[in-house]
């Protein structure tokens, strides 16, 4: 087995588990770090965090990336690169509590950052987010001016972007930054409209969408996005790669998707458009082709499907799940 060594954090998170999931299954030896925060349900996290475990190539550090002590526990260890996929994820949260985004995404990253210095460690990956892109005309290129970000979130994963530019910079550290563009799939964030769509159809319960639903997202598959992610090993000095489907579809769409699949109605409820919330995403993937060798191999109606089918086979289980935000 090939044994190399990672520090993934966020493991317990949507990405984050299916990325060291699919690590650990190609024979690597992941030290998951994750802070079980609340801001969705605690559960998911432990389902997710409790197959990993199953796993001998595993490890579990509950830390806080945010307090460089807890760091400090892996002191001298040897990790071949580190995956920061963990962050305080949310739009709609990060404008009713910016601060505690910044203790996570900007300070979190930063003392990985200065970990990686400390440790010799050469290699860092970062999860940023389409959110950077506003007031910009798709498909959203990496090469865009991304300075005039609508929410506290976006502005804390550019910070922490360039952040990472400079540790480059000053200390040779090779890093990929990837923004993802709307990523879903089975076990996905509760707090998220895909989740929330499946499980209150299925519940017959109605669904809020806000604003008119003709806004457009590049939703990427969780498969996709794994598969870009742990490409992003390549050593390429430092550079920002997008990871989307490049194919966006109206909200409006999904739901329609969803209801073909579960032989259901939707019930609908139309809020007000939140101002932090961007009218379409789509992503320019043809850095991430040239570089990578990578692009997205599962349609949105496919993924839709495989999305229902978990759902329905974890039936009791999501029924336990709260969609409810902690902010």
């Amino acid at each position: 087995m090939n044994e190399k060594k990672i520090l993934l954090t966020g493991c317990a998170g949507f990405i984050g588990f299916f990325t060291a999931k699919k690590l650990i299954e190609n024979g690597y030896y992941v030290v998951g770090i994750d802070d079980m925060n609340d801001y969705y349900d605690v559960k998911l996290k432990n389902w997710r965090l409790e197959i990993l475990r199953s796993f001998r190539n595993f490890e579990f550090l509950r830390a806080d990336i945010s307090k460089d002590e807890e760091l400090k526990k892996l002191k001298g260890e040897k990790f071949s690169v580190v995956f920061n996929l963990g962050a305080r994820a949310g739009v709609r949260g990060s404008v009713k509590n910016p601060k505690i985004y910044i203790d996570v995404n900007i300070v979190g990253n930063l003392n990985l950052l200065n970990f990686c210095v400390e440790n010799g460690i050469e290699k860092f990956i970062l999860a940023s987010t389409s959110s950077i892109y506003a007031n910009l005309e798709p498909p959203f290129s990496e090469e865009q001016k991304s300075d005039k970000v609508l929410s506290p979130y976006a502005a804390t994963k550019k910070s922490a972007e360039l952040f990472c530019y400079s540790y480059h910079h000053l200390y040779g550290i090779d890093i990929t930054v990837f923004r993802y563009f709307t990523v879903y799939g089975p076990a996905g964030r509760p707090d998220m409209s895909i989740f929330r769509f499946i499980k209150n159809i299925m519940e017959g319960k109605p669904i809020v969408i806000y604003g008119d639903g003709k806004q457009k997202r590049d939703f990427t598959y969780i498969d996709d996005i794994v598969e870009g992610t742990i490409k992003g090993e390549k050593k390429i000095g430092y550079d920002i790669i997008n990871l989307g489907n490049s194919r966006p579809v109206e909200l409006i769409y999904v739901v329609k998707l969803i209801e073909q699949e579960l032989g259901r109605k939707a019930e609908i409820i139309f809020e007000k458009p939140n101002p932090a919330d961007l009218p379409i995403t789509c992503a320019d993937i043809s850095k991430a082709k040239k570089i990578l060798g990578w692009e997205p191999k599962i349609s949105i109606e496919e993924g839709i499907k495989r999305t229902c089918d978990w759902f329905k086979e974890n039936k009791d289980f999501i029924k336990s799940i709260s969609t409810e935000e902690n902010i």
